[in-house]
């Protein structure tokens, strides 16, 4: 029998050796120190965890083995997670018997790093690392400070907002949130410190992001991207240069209590009616799409994005055949795709409790499932959720058939877009046969194509019995069924 792994049987020794270091693996020789791996740890536990195969040369990849190193250096590589990193993360070891290089009994060592969901994971020498792709790569002190909120260990929202006052929030959505949670006869500042918007600081009070955002009068001034732009593409996807089809772009740049409801009012005004004949004889006629579908996607967008990340805004995208609302970072914490529907997690508690208590949006596990349980109602197709390294994307489709979706331009590409869709595929069975444990977002950036357009060809392979998902999203990989299309 082939020597394993036990905790991850697919890890054959021969695995093990021609696998290539990736965002869930790697291999190092066991004659490094054993301190010098955990920027390795560091980063596995910071990200989605990993594998690190200790006693195979990362150079030339020959089986050296670990007994050559002596006992006392084994149980160091056995406690480096513990030893060399702070807080500890979680962690499990296991030998693999094998033949080394020089034909003798020797063994692996395989330390298998669990990601750490709620603490940040420093080295020895108080540096933070993070895995990416086939590398661990340091944090500089503001992307720390970014991973803290990730994983709950700081709040953007609870931090001070500099340099602002009480003259920088508007006293009209003040008296409406105290006449909401019935608090009137309370001061504007009362509410505030006791819902820890005010907050002090060296002996101050100072108001805190969440306060801003909320209730800022004139929010750009201090968050340049709360932000929804909403863009209309003519066609079902986007094109450049002469063929440019975005025929409607407009911003929304207000504090959150503003924000939701005028996106609101504008969107459903750009939204279409569907004509559907019934089992009566009659036609009937429906929004585009259920108010409650797309509503609340906008508001958990607002809801639930990462605060902290500046550099980019909320999108809407209307084409003929789909809603695509985009939202800047991944989902919080311990959501996943996969467990949306079951698993909650507030990124921003202070704001969610504020947008609940003004009626604007639902909490996270009881919204999404009703998303779909609508579209579905409306004998809509299933929304779609992507999440990729930078964003979370919820879609949403109206049922148009391809030929109803279709603009001038898109008809014009029609060939061209299907002989691009077969060379697409190929590419794509080439790389998971070498890379199983390759994501979307690193595979478009390789193909370059869009996370959709891997997610589409993925989807069509799966579809003809190609491919096969083992696992779930974090973690798991790629099997090919038939690679019988791939030229060698």
């Amino acid at each position: 029998m082939t020597p394993a792994s036990k905790i991850s049987p697919a890890l054959t020794v021969e695995v093990m050796v021609s696998r290539k270091e990736g965002q869930y693996y790697d291999v190092k020789s066991a004659k490094k120190k054993p301190a010098e791996l955990a920027d390795i740890v560091s980063a596995y536990a910071n990200a989605e965890g990993g594998t690190v195969v200790i006693g195979i040369s990362d150079k030339t990849r020959k089986v050296e083995g670990v007994d050559s190193q002596g006992e006392e250096k084994i149980n160091n590589f056995l406690n480096l997670p513990k030893d060399c990193c702070i807080p500890m993360p979680e962690y499990k070891h296991e030998f693999v018997d094998v033949i080394n290089d020089a034909g003798k009994p020797d063994r692996l060592i395989l330390l298998h790093i669990r990601p750490s969901i709620d603490k940040v994971i420093h080295t020895a020498k108080d540096e933070v690392y993070l895995r990416i792709g086939d590398k661990s790569r340091k944090l500089t002190v503001e992307e720390i400070r970014q991973l803290e909120y990730e994983k709950g260990v700081a709040h953007y929202e609870e931090e001070v907002c500099p340099y602002a006052t009480m003259e920088d929030l508007d006293p009209e959505l003040l008296n409406a949130y105290r006449q909401k949670i019935g608090a009137a006869h309370q001061t504007n500042e009362q509410v505030l410190r006791a819902r820890q918007f005010i907050v002090n600081r060296h002996g101050e009070k100072a108001l805190t992001n969440a306060a801003v955002l909320l209730f800022g009068k004139n929010v750009l001034s201090f968050f340049p991207h709360c932000r929804i732009r909403y863009i209309r593409v003519n066609g079902t996807a986007m094109r450049t240069g002469a063929d440019f089809n975005v025929i409607k772009d407009r911003n929304f740049d207000l504090p959150l209590l503003r924000l939701i409801p005028e996106a609101r009012r504008f969107i459903s005004d750009q939204l279409e009616e569907r004509t559907t004949l019934e089992s009566d004889g009659r036609f009937h006629t429906y929004p585009e799409y259920p108010e409650f579908a797309w509503v609340e996607s906008i508001t958990n967008a607002v809801c639930h994005r990462q605060w902290g990340l500046r550099g980019d805004y909320i999108l809407v995208s209307k084409y003929n055949n789909r809603l695509e609302i985009k939202s800047p970072g991944r989902l919080p914490n311990i959501v996943t795709v996969d467990n949306i529907f079951t698993t909650r997690f507030a990124r921003n508690p202070i704001i969610s409790r504020v947008l609940t208590e003004m009626e604007l949006v639902r909490e996270l596990n009881e919204g999404v499932p009703r998303v779909f349980a609508v579209m579905k109602e409306a004998g809509l197709p299933e929304p779609k959720i992507v999440e990729t390294a930078a964003n979370v994307t919820v879609v949403l489709y109206n049922g148009k058939t391809p030929m109803e979706s279709k603009s001038v331009a898109d008809v014009g590409s029609e060939k061209t877009t299907e002989k691009t869709t077969e060379k697409t595929t190929e590419k794509i069975i080439r790389i998971l046969e070498k890379r199983p444990y390759v994501t979307a977002a690193q595979l478009a950036d390789e193909l370059g194509i869009t996370v959709d357009g891997v997610d589409y060809n993925i989807r069509k392979l799966k579809r003809l019995g190609r491919i096969v998902r083992i696992g779930g999203n974090k973690g798991g990989y790629w099997e090919i069924i038939d690679k019988s299309n791939v030229s060698e």
